[in-house]
């Protein structure tokens, strides 16, 4: 299991980073501001998966 979560926590925050700047970049050239909208709360969901990612890495590390 520890092994997955090297893995996992990684890429969990790579895809978090890329659509925040999905999100910015949408926002700036100033598109579709539902697309915006519906990206940020993506990095929102993956945000969460990426802190609960984190957590239980420190838990399996006691």
């Amino acid at each position: 299991m520890a092994a997955i979560l090297q893995f996992a926590i990684p890429i969990a925050l790579i895809i978090v980073a890329l659509v925040l700047v999905f999100g910015l970049v949408n926002m700036m050239r100033g598109k579709n501001p539902n697309r915006s909208q519906t990206l940020m709360r993506w990095r929102i969901i993956v945000q969460f998966v990426a802190i609960l990612l984190v957590m239980l890495a420190l838990y399996m590390m006691q």
